[in-house]
């Protein structure tokens, strides 16, 4: 059966807006509920803030540029760490006899490589020692989180690990700016980018979980994401392009799972109708020759991307909607 989801980021500013955030998500979409984040309590609990939570051996500290690698773990740093425990306290509370599939996001490597700085600044991908250790310590990190996440909700039979990369298409292209902003950082060579890739999902495959890649960035590599093993692409369908639908068509002839952004992740002006988005998805599957039924639970349909931008209504709306479409389907 077709499952609906949502790709992480909620709307809020308080941890009561967080706990409500929880049971929303467990009550709207029962057969894949996630972790939700909510980047609008500050920079400690946005993404990368999130992610420099998981990472393992690396200290760092928040300046007034952004988050810098340092020789000890500042007071920010900390905070992140232990907003992100909070957190999974409350979803250990409130998940207590769910079963079934359970999704958490983390930044990936080059996305966190374009957004924090070196000791002495610049961004990590601007080295390539820099950047290798940072994306090292981010898969030590993440087997750790996956073990933690096991053990605290044990009804969970197959956890997911979202790894978004929203900045990998810049990292591509050599659009990532410098720190004086006049500037463009180097394009990296693709095997390197595939490999950095490769040690986070292989760190997230070796605890036991799934891994899934997402982006709803323009230009996103998606061939290059699918050759490295990942088990799940995730993609606002506008964003796709004509080679990017043959890699998805692969990968789930090939049995991996697809997540379809479907819906606006900010409040539109007119609200779609569940038949009108079920059948733009029919007409993805038809275009590509692939049946519904065939496809199953590999296809996944969600919004377009966070819904940290939308008011809780629409947050809360959107969610119903996708868990609605995937009834259909």
């Amino acid at each position: 059966m077709t499952a609906a989801t949502g790709i992480g980021s909620m709307p809020g500013t308080t941890d009561a807006d967080h706990r409500e955030a929880v049971r929303l998500v467990l009550g709207e979409l029962p057969d894949l509920p996630f972790v939700p984040e909510l980047p609008g309590r500050g920079v400690t609990a946005a993404m990368t803030g999130r992610a420099l939570a998981v990472v393992s051996g690396l200290a760092v500290d928040l300046q007034p540029a952004g988050w810098r690698l340092t020789d000890a773990s500042g007071v920010d740093h900390r905070r992140a760490q232990s907003l992100l425990a909070q957190d999974l306290d409350t979803v250990e509370e409130l998940a207590q006899g769910y079963e079934g599939t359970f999704k958490t996001q983390v930044a990936g490597p080059w996305t966190l490589a374009a957004t924090v700085e070196k000791p002495r600044g610049d961004k990590v991908l601007s080295d390539h020692g820099a950047r290798r250790e940072l994306a090292q310590a981010l898969a030590e990190g993440v087997r750790v989180h996956v073990a933690d996440l096991r053990r605290r909700v044990r009804g969970v039979d197959r956890w997911v690990v979202q790894v978004d990369e929203p900045a990998l298409a810049a990292v591509v292209a050599g659009q990532v700016p410098t720190a004086s902003g006049f500037g463009r950082h180097r394009s990296v060579d693709l095997p390197e980018v595939s490999a950095h890739l490769e040690w986070v999902i292989e760190a997230i495959t070796e605890a036991g979980a799934e891994a899934w890649v997402h982006s709803c960035a323009p230009g996103t590599p998606w061939s290059l994401i699918a050759g490295t093993g990942v088990a799940g692409l995730a993609a606002d369908l506008d964003m796709l392009g004509p080679a990017d639908l043959d890699t998805f068509a692969e990968a789930l002839e090939d049995g991996r799972t697809a997540v379809l952004g479907v819906l606006p992740s900010t409040d539109p002006a007119t609200v779609p109708s569940d038949a009108r988005v079920t059948e733009r998805v029919q007409r993805w599957l038809d275009m590509l020759g692939l049946d519904p039924e065939v496809v199953g639970e590999r296809l996944i349909v969600s919004a377009s991307c966070g819904l940290a931008g939308a008011t809780p209504a629409w947050a809360a709306q959107a969610l119903r909607l996708s868990a609605t479409v995937a009834r259909n389907l």
